[in-house]
């Protein structure tokens, strides 16, 4: 099985940008954490980074060889009607990841246009957001290869 990762704008700054928030840990250290982790799963991960909008719909469209999708939109969560439109089209499940509590954050960090397509969001337990993300995708893929 095979799940796509996907990081969001200015995370290839992670243990360098707003600690407080963030964290310390870099996005290589999540990465081996996430490798780790799928290793010990028994799956298969790609992991992905980009700064660009376009970029990030370009993977999700291109994702049909996966069986979900652990996604970081970062900024793009709060505006992006093209990452959410790609999400939908493939019709590949996904689970949103946030290192912070965006519900604990400026209101205008407090709405995610991906939520309401994703099959669920995790967010607030920093660099394990991802590694339960990740979880999560393994399981609802599991259950959906399953109900075939």
């Amino acid at each position: 099985m095979k799940i796509l990762i996907i990081h969001g704008p200015n995370l290839n700054l992670l243990g360098t940008r707003e600690t407080g928030i963030y964290g310390s840990k870099s996005i290589d250290e999540i990465n081996n954490s996430l490798n780790g982790l799928a290793k010990e799963l028994g799956v298969e991960i790609a992991i992905k980074q980009s700064n660009h909008e376009g970029e990030i719909v370009d993977m999700i469209q291109k994702s049909k060889n996966y069986r979900a999708i652990v996604i970081n939109p970062a900024a793009y969560t709060h505006t992006s009607i093209a990452i959410r439109d790609a999400i939908t089209a493939v019709n590949i499940p996904a689970v949103e990841v946030h290192l912070s509590n965006i519900h604990q954050r400026e209101e205008f960090r407090q709405k995610s246009l991906i939520a309401p397509v994703a099959a669920g969001q995790v967010s607030g337990f920093g660099p394990e957001s991802y590694m339960l993300g990740l979880r999560a995708a393994v399981s609802i893929a599991n259950a959906k290869k399953e109900a075939v």
